[in-house]
């Protein structure tokens, strides 16, 4: 019972990180693509909140309820997929962490922005942007792949 009970909370972890992370993707870039400085300002701000209430609490548990599985499976953290999925958790969170930071100084930008009377974004912002739209991809393709090695376990 213990185990289904880590397993189900471990499945739920991962759907919150892929679920959270795609959702708040597609807000940031169709906010970003409407270049409604006070509808990016309230969109990011919404998102900074939902990447810490969200995100952030599923990728602290992550790994806690992972390592009771492989515990109590008698798994060894260094089996090859074990191995390549927590490689690839380190490489997700060293793309997220930095996109956090990101995001929130896009907020404070884009709010400093909707302030102003000219009502237009700072070339701050839009650097920062291209940063957090570069990095979303090794750390959105990095979750994938460990869905798929949790999956599949392939024998590497």
């Amino acid at each position: 019972m213990f185990y289904l009970l880590l397993k189900f909370l471990h499945v739920v972890g991962a759907t919150v990180i892929l679920g959270t992370g795609t959702g708040i993707a597609f807000f940031m870039l169709a906010a970003h693509l409407s270049r409604d400085v006070a509808f990016i300002a309230r969109t990011a701000s919404v998102v900074v909140r939902a990447d810490f209430l969200f995100t952030a609490t599923a990728v602290a548990l992550q790994p806690v309820t992972g390592l009771l599985l492989a515990w109590e499976t008698g798994a060894s953290l260094t089996e090859g997929w074990l191995g390549l999925a927590l490689v690839l958790y380190a490489v997700a969170g060293a793309f997220w962490l930095p996109v956090v930071f990101i995001q929130m100084r896009m907020r404070d930008l884009a709010t400093a922005a909707a302030s102003s009377e000219a009502m237009v974004l700072p070339a701050a912002y839009h650097r920062l942007f291209r940063i957090w739209f570069v990095f979303g991809f090794p750390g959105f393709g990095s979750v994938l792949a460990i869905l798929w090695l949790m999956i599949s376990r392939p024998s590497l």
